[in-house]
């Protein structure tokens, strides 16, 4: 059920946890703050900057240095997002991209440095003259189909360009990169929540692209001490609640962008692929994850290597999902206005549920969803969609 949005209530934050030997430096548990802030509400254009409040108090204070960060595909929708929560948290984003599916407009939290990731001189220029203390690697190609299509692409561009970055860091000394993956490493899983210990069986080149990066990862950290944060994530979706970027995909695939497109009358229908699974209402279920819950976990990711943390594969989701009807159903509430769907055949290789089991982010990063509820998801895409059409 989505319930009204309640009027924006006056805010008290709980003061940061403090060690008094320690000059006053924030310090305490993570996850007990949290709690403490249980009753502030979710950052969204209705309620505010309550959360950035705490990640600014809390998240930025915590780490004693500024890192400056080079953020690999920083243009696209995911390391924009990223960039500019590292930039609240006191840290400085270099974008590297090409720009060829990223959007110079996105990139407003720091320099932008266009190049090719098989340019590993650029590269190498590009960590000398920033002078580079980490990684955040999202410069990736994301379409299945498109990677079942042009195999050789994905190979090119996810692995070989990959592979050229880790060089790169390599060569000027750099030892920490946070990876974004992808869940698509699991195929199609026979457990859900899907552990991390999950076998990961990917049935397409996109997910195969990714796991061989997260081994060579394991292989690197043996063989020249390169520590790496893989993040598995499932459905990213939402926008900045603040309007100043969101997701634009050209061709756009995703579910809810073209959900609200048609909310928008930008397409005719929606197409749901497949109402005969063995779910309750016949369509499949996917693990939808606000882009700012991605961006904090990243930062977190972050602050654990900076903090001599060892490497590790974790997922990201909520360890629950929605139907594409339920999804349908959301959009409809919050716009407003109906939206034609179509029903068709399955898509072969999907997979009927795909659900994060994330209690090992919690553990080791502290960190959990707090503004993926499929309403602020929908809203604050719906706000981004509206501002662009």
């Amino acid at each position: 059920m989505l319930l009204a949005p309640s009027p924006h209530p006056s805010i008290t934050l709980p003061p940061v946890p403090r060690n008094p030997d320690q000059n006053e430096e924030p310090r305490g548990d993570y996850q007990q703050y949290r709690k403490e802030c249980g009753q502030v509400p979710k950052r969204s254009h209705r309620t505010g900057e309550a959360y950035w409040v705490i990640a600014k108090q809390y998240l930025g204070a915590e780490v004693k240095m500024s890192q400056t960060v080079l953020v690999t595909g920083g243009a696209g929708y995911i390391g924009s997002h990223a960039s500019k929560v590292l930039s609240l948290a006191g840290h400085r984003p270099v974008v590297f991209d090409n720009l060829s599916r990223g959007h110079r407009e996105a990139v407003r939290w720091g320099p932008l440095v266009e190049g090719e990731l098989a340019d590993r001189e650029r590269l190498v220029a590009a960590i000398r003259e920033h002078r580079i203390s980490a990684v955040m690697h999202f410069a990736a190609f994301a379409y299945v189909g498109e990677s079942v299509a042009d195999p050789a692409l994905y190979y090119r561009n996810n692995l070989s360009g990959t592979l050229s970055l880790l060089d790169a860091m390599r060569e000027t000394g750099l030892d920490k990169i946070v990876f974004s993956s992808t869940c698509a490493t699991y195929g199609m899983p026979e457990v859900v929540p899907i552990p991390e210990t999950a076998p990961q069986l990917p049935v397409n080149p996109y997910g195969e692209t990714k796991l061989a990066i997260e081994r060579a990862l394991q292989w690197y950290h043996r063989a020249y001490g390169l520590r790496s944060m893989s993040l598995r994530y499932f459905n990213a979706a939402g926008a900045d609640p603040e309007g100043e970027i969101g997701e634009l995909h050209e061709p756009e695939t995703h579910l809810i962008p073209l959900i609200l497109h048609t909310a928008l009358g930008k397409r005719s229908h929606v197409d749901i692929y497949g109402t005969d699974y063995e779910t309750p209402d016949g369509t499949a279920i996917r693990d939808y994850i606000h882009v700012e819950d991605l961006a904090e976990a990243h930062l977190r990711a972050l602050e654990h290597l900076c903090a001599g943390g060892e490497s590790a594969a974790l997922n990201l989701g909520t360890g629950s999902g929605h139907s594409v009807r339920e999804v349908i159903a959301a959009a409809e509430a919050i716009s407003g206005r109906p939206i034609a769907r179509r029903e068709v055949a399955r898509r072969p290789g999907d997979a009927p549920i795909l659900v994060a089991d994330p209690g090992l982010a919690a553990q080791q990063l502290g960190w959990c969803a707090h503004c993926s509820d499929l309403e602020t998801i929908i809203d604050t895409a719906f706000a981004w969609h509206k501002r662009m059409a």
